[in-house]
């Protein structure tokens, strides 16, 4: 009975012991639970009397880094880049600290951390400077914000931001383009917020790729404080570099402009009497006009930049114009019978006859040999093709009908070097452009 006695004191004794060491300084600190955060937020915010209009300090500095999710377009009509992420801010208020137990009522070493919104705490006003969507601060009441025992407050809000990008459409559409996300504070100077990037300015590790843009780089860049009514506000610029992928604009609109331009030489492969001329001519200058109708409607109405695409589709059109007018005159011509030409026309016609025929056209100052056989094949020719011959062996008048004939092969042989060579130097400042990128 005794020894029962001693152990039931002595029980009590160690209990008492240990409740006087858990509440003695060098004891360990409460254990976590609800109403130990609920404690806490009611010191932080009540007994402290913490104001969501006052600035942690008098110069509060503010780190920014933005997370990249996707681009969800980049049109260079409207000059509109529209992107996907969320801004990271970390800021210090050492309102909101806890790490020094001699200044709260008991010891919150083990409420790891806070979450608060934007109603109780105090956030930084930012807006996007270049935004076309809205100009407003940015706010989201349903995210919330991360407190550390330290202070230290992180908020990451999210958002879909258009912004206004300048083009440049020289090279459209192997064209690589640059925008920016201008950040910058509101309301507060820089001598009350200054803006700083975190470690890694962008973030792309959720980055999701764009079926039709490249990203190249995304970095950020340090920019000169903004200044408004004689006040200095501190910015941040975000800067994003897009690629465009050239196969579907390749197929779907280089390759069939180029196989275009090679149909307006054709046109005088047809012979002058099909009466197919003008109609096939007009045929390509209208489907030309349409291409570049079409392409205009895709690039932006600036004259800052000019597209070496435009600038080929206006060269070819304008040989295409060309085309019809002198079709017309090649037909008219023809259509003049076998009246000999003027003697100055007669020495445009030989001169022709020398370009296109090169060295064979010294026969144009021999007399045909009596005892020449003519081949059979000969007499299938057209009259003005025949005539054309005898011009060249004979020094007889030239007619109409052989100086229509003589200018259709010039006119194919110069428009099928023009084109060929216009579409060789555009293709290669293009490539090479592509290339460089």
């Amino acid at each position: 009975m005794m020894n029962t006695s001693l152990l039931m004191c002595n029980g009590f004794i160690f209990c008492l012991a240990l409740s006087v060491y858990s509440q003695s300084p060098g004891g360990s600190p409460p254990t976590y639970s609800r109403s130990l955060e609920t404690a806490l937020r009611t010191e932080l915010f009540t007994t402290n009397t913490y104001s969501v209009l006052q600035r942690p300090e008098d110069r509060t500095r503010v780190k920014v880094s933005m997370t990249l999710l996707t681009v969800n377009d980049m049109d260079i009509k409207t000059q509109i880049m529209s992107v996907s992420g969320y801004f990271s801010l970390s800021w210090l208020d050492d309102r909101l600290s806890w790490t020094n137990t001699s200044a709260t009522s008991q010891d919150y070493t083990n409420v790891r951390f806070l979450f608060s919104t934007e109603t109780y705490v105090w956030k930084p006003a930012l807006i996007v400077e270049n935004s076309v969507d809205s100009i407003s601060v940015i706010t989201d009441k349903n995210i919330p914000m991360r407190i550390n025992p330290i202070g230290n407050i992180e908020w990451n809000p999210t958002g879909i931001y258009l912004v206004s990008c300048s083009s440049d459409i020289t090279y459209y559409p192997l064209d690589q383009q640059t925008c920016t996300i201008k950040l910058t504070t509101w309301g507060y100077t820089n001598n009350e917020i200054y803006l700083v990037y975190d470690t890694k300015p962008i973030e792309l590790g959720f980055y999701s790729e764009n079926g039709e843009w490249v990203l190249v780089s995304a970095s950020g860049e340090q920019v000169q404080d903004k200044s408004r009514g004689g006040q200095s506000f501190s910015s941040l610029s975000f800067s994003i570099t897009l690629r465009r992928r050239p196969l579907f604009h390749a197929l779907n609109t280089i390759l069939p402009v180029v196989l275009m331009a090679f149909l307006i030489p054709m046109v005088y492969r047809l012979p002058v009497d099909s009466g197919e001329k003008i109609g096939y001519s007009l045929t390509v200058l209208l489907a030309y006009a349409v291409y570049l109708t079409l392409i205009s409607d895709n690039i932006p109405s600036t004259s800052v930049s000019v597209c070496y695409l435009t600038v080929y589709l206006v060269i070819v059109l304008g040989l295409g114009v060309l085309s019809v007018v002198f079709v017309i005159l090649v037909i008219s011509t023809f259509h003049l019978g076998d009246k000999p030409v003027s003697s100055c026309l007669g020495a445009i016609g030989r001169l022709i006859a020398k370009i296109i025929c090169n060295d064979k056209c010294s026969c144009c100052h021999k007399k045909q040999n009596p005892d020449t056989v003519t081949p059979i094949t000969e007499s299938k020719k057209l009259p003005a093709e025949m005539q054309l011959e005898d011009d060249e062996i004979t020094e007889t008048p030239m007619t109409y009908q052989a100086f229509s004939v003589l200018l259709d092969r010039f006119l194919f042989y110069a428009y099928l070097t023009i084109v060929t060579v216009t579409t060789f130097l555009f293709s290669l400042l293009g490539f090479v452009h592509f290339a460089s990128l």
